[in-house]
């Protein structure tokens, strides 16, 4: 397995050397990673708000071992937070979080990756936008929609991810459908096992259409995370049946992957929010985005190769 060895070489600081120094990876970093920086990342949110686009912004690294680590990582995204109030763009750059990165793994996790997420959620709201919450393995979930639920008491536009190829995703969608809740679906990029997750690609794509129904019908604001061309195309049909106006649900996609068609959904009216992800720990993020699906690879190699 391919996955184990991957996960392996993400901790690695030998590999880490290699991989940094091996020709070609500045190229695949460059282009699917805005930056290192704050002030990296900021000409391309003006650049994608100029476009038409809207952003989510995801500050990398999500090995977080000490409680100190998770602090800093609640900081950076305030700081992010400051430089956005600046910009005066509100929903238009929102921010996405994986609370493991809030120390959601630790001891008492759950408790303090609420404490750290919950200023981010705070200053988010105090400059007009939001957060969402990212889906991990499944182990994690039912501590992040627990997260989730108690900070809509405050801040009902907090978002949550649900992934399609998970058996749980269908009761969880119509909850999140029911109560009004920002939703992201994504098909689910972690290596689950079959005893919780569909494996077969065209079980997972009915899956997501079975989901998209319920959140199209359902009372909250579906977010459609994917680039594929067949289900960008049942997403507005479904929309158009629930009688859905184009700002009453959005698409989301990778920074750097099918750049044109982002374009192209924003010039026919939609919402069209891109995936932003930037930070130092590039080489952890990217690893671990092969680990979970290492057929993410060739898709990676594909995608440079076709320019967008």
């Amino acid at each position: 397995m391919l996955a184990p060895v991957i996960l392996a070489a993400s901790r690695s600081d030998k590999m880490r050397r290699l991989v940094s120094a091996a020709p070609g990876t500045k190229q695949v970093v460059d282009r699917f990673i805005a930056g290192e920086t704050v002030d990296q990342v900021v000409p391309i949110v003006e650049d994608a708000v100029g476009k038409g686009l809207e952003v989510t912004l995801d500050v990398v690294g999500e090995d977080i071992t000490t409680v100190e680590q998770s602090h800093a990582a609640r900081d950076a995204y305030l700081e992010l937070i400051e430089r956005l109030k600046d910009l005066g763009f509100g929903e238009k750059a929102e921010m996405s979080v994986k609370l493991s990165m809030f120390g959601q793994a630790l001891e008492n996790g759950h408790e303090l990756a609420l404490a750290n997420v919950r200023p981010v959620v705070e200053a988010a709201a105090a400059i007009g936008t939001t957060v969402t919450l990212d889906a991990e393995d499944h182990t994690t979930l039912d501590s992040m929609f627990a997260i989730h639920e108690e900070l809509r008491k405050d801040f009902p536009q907090t978002g949550c991810v649900i992934q399609a190829y998970l058996f749980r995703t269908e009761d969880d969608a119509r909850r999140l459908a029911e109560n009004g809740s920002r939703v992201r679906i994504v098909k689910g990029a972690y290596k689950e096992p079959v005893e919780v997750a569909y494996q077969d690609k065209a079980e997972i794509d009915k899956a997501y259409v079975r989901i998209l129904k319920i959140l199209m019908n359902g009372k909250g604001y579906p977010m459609i995370g994917s680039h594929d061309p067949r289900l960008i195309a049942i997403t507005q049909e479904l929309a158009r049946r629930a009688g859905r106006k184009l700002d009453e649900y959005e698409f989301q996609m990778l920074y750097g992957i099918r750049s044109e068609e982002h374009l192209r959904l924003a010039a026919e009216g939609h919402r069209m929010r891109v995936y932003t992800a930037f930070g130092t720990d590039w080489y952890g993020y990217f690893m671990r985005r092969l680990a979970e699906k290492p057929a993410n690879l060739l898709f990676f190699g594909r995608s440079i190769l076709t320019k967008g």
